[in-house]
């Protein structure tokens, strides 16, 4: 019986050393057979009872073997297969890899002042608020103290909805604001970003669309000076730590009083001078402390509450921080123009 044992211990070394599996999936079966869990060697144990005494030592030293082979054998393969494997991979085409050369998008340059400005205003407390491009006339008009038979109307050509005179692209988003007075209870500081609709002529200048940044800041005991000192801060992280401003009277329907905040750019250049008509002061955004009609159209009492609100015109500032000579540029999706603010952050 034990002659028969030793043969078959002989038999199986033979296999395991003339085993030469060829890829990841007969190196398994390999491992399976004679390292696993359930491998043959382990079944030769079981006639360790019918080995003689003298030779139980020849035994275990062949089972020794046995494994010690399969494992050497396995570890070599192993070896070899993932070498060939890596060396395929390197050679291989890596068809999940992007096309060359690479596409390299930019930012519009109103989306780069828009996400600068409006990172300015959260910087001291601000929150976005976006609402609806379709308006209706009490939202973006008569709340804003600009009743139906007010002349400030014609200062707006409006584009009005086919067959309607309740519903309009918005003018401004002065009408975020109404929104927000009308379901929000003071204090309540918010920037409205977005884009506006005025049916006017398209020329160099001018468009029938364009974008706005809008604030409102409304609580207890706000006054000009407020409003002064933080449209300072602004235009000093806009345009550089030494710029100055002023304040000049304006009149809009929905603040009392009304100013245009300019800042001083200079005329040491041609192109200073030509941006700033001669004067050195550039016009950058209306502001005004917020009329008290506005907060009653809106159920804020104006005997406890004030404000203040600004806007500011994106597109004016991107040709001015760009130097773009027709405002037309911005709206034509010309890739030619748009590559030139792959750098842009």
């Amino acid at each position: 019986m034990s002659d028969s044992i030793f043969s078959k211990i002989e038999s199986i070394l033979e296999e395991i050393k003339s085993a030469n599996p060829q890829d990841a999936e007969q190196l398994e079966n390999f491992r399976i057979t004679y390292l696993g869990s359930k491998n043959i060697l382990k079944g030769l144990f079981s006639h360790m009872k019918d080995i003689e005494p003298a030779r139980k030592k020849d035994f275990g030293q062949m089972m020794n073997e046995l494994k010690t082979t399969a494992q050497g054998v396995f570890d070599a393969k192993n070896t070899e297969i993932k070498n060939a494997s890596r060396a395929e991979s390197k050679n291989a085409e890596d068809y999940s890899k992007p096309p060359f050369p690479e596409a390299v998008g930019s930012r519009h340059p109103v989306s780069v002042v828009m996400n600068h400005m409006v990172d300015v205003f959260q910087r001291i407390g601000f929150v976005v608020s976006e609402d609806r491009e379709i308006e209706d006339d009490w939202h973006n008009f008569t709340a804003m103290n600009t009743p139906e038979d007010h002349p400030a109307r014609d200062m707006q050509d409006t584009f009005y909805l086919t067959n309607s005179i309740e519903n309009l692209l918005r003018t401004h988003t002065s009408s975020v604001q109404s929104r927000v007075m009308t379901s929000s209870k003071p204090p309540i500081r918010i920037i409205a970003p977005g884009r506006v609709y005025r049916n006017e002529t398209v020329s160099a200048r001018s468009h029938c669309q364009f974008h706005q940044i809008e604030g409102l800041y409304i609580d207890k005991d706000v006054s000009f000076a407020d409003m002064k000192q933080t449209l300072l801060y602004f235009a000093k992280e806009m345009y550089g730590a030494e710029t100055k401003i002023r304040l000049r009277p304006s009149y809009f329907p929905f603040t009392e009083p009304s100013a245009e905040m300019d800042v001083w750019m200079g005329t040491e250049t041609e192109k200073t001078k030509k941006l700033t008509k001669g004067t050195g002061w550039l016009e950058v955004l209306g502001c005004g402390m917020v009329d008290p009609n506005v907060l009653t159209n809106c159920g804020i009492d104006p005997e406890i509450y004030s404000g203040f609100a600004f806007g500011i015109g994106i597109e004016r500032s991107a040709m001015q921080k760009y130097d773009i000579g027709d405002i037309r540029m911005l709206f034509e999706n010309d890739i030619r123009f748009l590559n030139q603010f792959q750098s842009a952050l």
